[in-house]
């Protein structure tokens, strides 16, 4: 398989949200101590010692046993707790009178679930076929106007339809109106725009609000007003359309957005021309507005020489935000044409003036590696420390750090090499260059050649964290595991906020995963630190510092088949996450553009060819277990192949092994870290980084050892 035929549909949406510097590596950032009131506004509540809490990962039986007995004799809240969580287990057993047994009066104890156990009383009811009852609470709880009024109107709709009009009109957002919108669209497609209306304005991305978003325009694309267009626009911006997103771009209010998306969506659909013309547009509507620094640099990349020095010039004066990147392609254009000093002026104005930029780290790095490479190692020092110093919160600062290390270390100085080491470790510890460090200091977390065959202990939180948003009840629900019904009022409780906050989006993230949506989660909690809000990236740090901010980045979906394969395969079951955390961020339906499917994103071919081997007659490759089992013979395959160095082992599952063994014959094996850094595939390089920037955090959050030793 050759580096196309590897690439994932993740690969593709992370290069679309976030720039090959974000995809590779969580590249750390130097540790900021936030101020006093920010921390207080993100400062976690006192984490409640619970038994219950503690059953979340056992088995439903072993629950049920311990929660009987807690309900019996237990402290504090749990009993309360253990009779809520058995009632509700009745209730799904339709056993109504159990339930209301385990109810009765709970609400004047458990007050902070004192609605959904009223809720849950009127369901007991409702299965026991005493309806009155069933819809007087709920009634009563629509009255009060409590926070499960949504779930009451519900419930209700069944006796009553107006009651789930109420339903829509009143809390667009819940997930119970799009059921109903949903339910009604399929029974008669000829429903009024304004159920169409409340998915593409409130529901959550996912298929059937695409649906919904094709489906508008289709139908009632007369009917659209400019800001159902913009809605619809956004919809195909943020799912990667960038064609359809263009077209409904183009109906939208004419603002500097808009205008921008309009002309970057023609641009990379290749309507180059249009592109163009809507740039230009938006330069002379707009001169002072953001997007228009940014039009007028993508316009430099689709004219003649001469007019793209001019707008990049226009760029330079007119957009500081813009002018370093503006001043790098006016330098690489004059480099071109031959004019080498005049480019070296551009370079030299982008060093003095935006020595902080992200431009100029990338500049930096580059001149490093070029310094490297002829042998000049005291300068290619000078430029890695100038890039921890200057730039420390740009990816290639962890990079910089760890061969600042080498080069001394090539230099012979080995102590001031354990020193930068050591700082790559303590400044960015969660980055695949901490793992590189920790290497060379002789700590005892594998290496390359025998990352394969360790056995670490793994050991998962036996509880949840508090989350940091949200009322108590939808806390204390989640911390009970009741996934679904935390979700729903959650869903409730924020409402139509257009913007979250650090804590809220967190949240969110949280509960995309505990729905099975993980890269949308994983998604949500990643792109905190692309807050231009200096204060919204201060409570960024803080909740960095949180253990759970660090278990939902890493999460550790499907233990048991990853456990029990890898253990079967004899791989490293790190190595076995950590690959399917970068190949399908644990998404098991997700396929590539190529054909690759599930969480180790198998090729069907490549499937078969597997299951030939282990004789699996009957397979699916979207099936979490089975997909598994596959992916590790794989993956052992691979290590077989170049003699269990792990990342040779990396590079092949994602380049083939044909690739690998002529890069071997290329660089040689001298310096493996060498090697990765001289590996020409962007992709495979990256992937072989990310893989093992994975490796480490999975290591340092779930193994006892290393974690002590971190914390140490």
């Amino acid at each position: 398989m050759d580096a196309r035929s590897r690439r994932t549909t993740w690969g593709l949406v992370a290069l679309a949200l976030l720039g090959v510097g974000a995809i590779w590596a969580l590249q750390d950032r130097v540790d900021i101590s936030p101020p006093q009131e920010i921390l207080e506004d993100l400062e976690s509540e006192p984490e409640v010692t619970s038994e219950v809490f503690s059953l979340i990962t056992l088995s439903e039986e072993e629950k049920l046993s311990k929660l009987e007995v807690i309900a019996e004799t237990g402290n504090g809240l749990d009993p309360y707790r253990a009779r809520y969580l058995l009632a509700v287990n009745a209730i799904d057993a339709n056993q109504p009178e159990t339930a209301l047994d385990y109810l009765n009066e709970l609400e004047q104890e458990y007050e902070v679930l004192q609605d959904q156990i009223l809720l849950k009383r009127a369901e007991a009811y409702d299965l026991k076929d005493e309806s009155e009852q069933a819809r007087e609470i709920w009634s009563n709880l629509i009255a009060r106007d409590s926070s499960v009024a949504a779930e009451a109107m519900y419930h209700l709709g069944a006796y009553d339809s107006q009651h789930w009009d109420d339903l829509i009109s009143e809390f667009p957002y819940h997930p119970h109106s799009h059921e109903i919108i949903l339910q009604r669209l399929e029974e008669n497609p000829e429903q009024p725009l304004a159920l169409l209306r409340t998915l593409l304005y409130h529901a959550p991305e996912g298929e059937e609000r695409a649906k919904g978003r094709d489906r508008a325009v289709e139908e009632y694309e007369e009917q659209l007003t400019p800001e159902d267009w913009e809605v619809i626009a956004e919809g195909y911006w943020d799912t990667w359309e960038y064609q359809k997103a263009a077209e409904a771009y183009a109906n939208a209010p004419e603002t500097p957005r808009n205008m921008y998306r309009h002309a970057r969506g023609l641009q990379v659909s290749g309507e180059t021309e249009s592109a163009k013309d809507i740039y230009q547009q938006l330069s002379s509507r707009f001169p002072e507005a953001e997007e228009t620094g940014l039009g007028l640099r993508n316009l430099a990349s689709m004219v003649s020489r001469e007019e793209a020095l001019s707008y990049l010039e226009e760029v330079i004066n007119e957009f500081p935000k813009q002018a370093p990147n503006a001043l790098i392609s006016k330098a690489n254009l004059l480099e071109a044409a031959g004019e080498s000093q005049a480019a070296q002026e551009a370079r030299q104005i982008l060093l003095e003036d935006y020595s902080d930029s992200n431009q100029v780290a990338e500049y930096r790095w580059e001149m490093a590696e070029e310094e490297a490479d002829e042998g000049n190692l005291s300068e290619a020092i000078n430029w890695g420390e100038a890039i921890t110093r200057e730039n420390p919160s740009h990816s290639n600062a962890p990079k910089a750090s760890f061969w600042v290390g080498k080069w001394l270390q090539q230099q012979g100085d080995m102590e001031a090499a354990n020193t930068a080491w050591e700082d790559t470790l303590s400044q960015f510890p969660t980055s695949y260059y901490a793992w590189r460090s920790a290497v060379h200091l002789g700590l005892p977390v594998g290496d390359f050649s025998n990352v394969r065959n360790l056995e670490p202990e793994v050991i998962k939180p036996n509880s949840r964290a508090r989350l940091p948003a949200g009322s108590d009840a939808f806390k204390e629900l989640y911390q009970l595991g009741q996934d679904e019904v935390a979700w729903r009022l959650w869903q409730g409780e924020i409402g139509n906020q257009s913007s979250l906050s650090i804590a809220e989006q967190f949240t969110k993230g949280a509960l995309q995963q505990r729905q099975g949506e993980y890269l949308q989660g994983i998604n949500q909690i990643t792109s905190l630190r692309d807050r231009d809000d200096e204060k919204d990236l201060e409570k960024w740090q803080s909740l960095r510092e949180e253990e759970i901010y660090w278990h939902y980045l890493f999460p550790f979906p499907y233990n048991d088949s990853i456990i029990q394969w890898s253990e079967e395969r004899e791989v490293n079951p790190l190595l076995t996450i950590s690959l399917i955390r970068q190949e399908s961020r644990f998404e098991k339906d997700i396929g590539s553009v190529v054909g690759a499917r599930g969480l180790m994103q198998l090729m069907p071919t490549t499937g078969e060819w597997v299951a030939e081997q282990i004789n699996l007659n009957d397979y699916s490759l979207t099936d979490p277990d089975q997909n598994i089992q596959l992916g590790t013979w794989y993956l052992a395959f691979t290590h077989r192949q170049h003699n269990n160095n792990s990342m040779l082992a990396m590079a092949s599952y994602n380049a083939g092994s044909g690739n690998v063994t002529n890069w071997i014959d290329r660089f040689g094996l001298e310096d493996e870290d060498e090697f990765v850094r001289q590996i020409p595939f962007p992709e495979t390089k990256g992937y072989v980084e990310a893989v093992f920037s994975n490796y480490w955090n999975y290591l340092r959050l779930y193994n006892p050892e290393i974690r002590e030793l971190m914390e140490e």
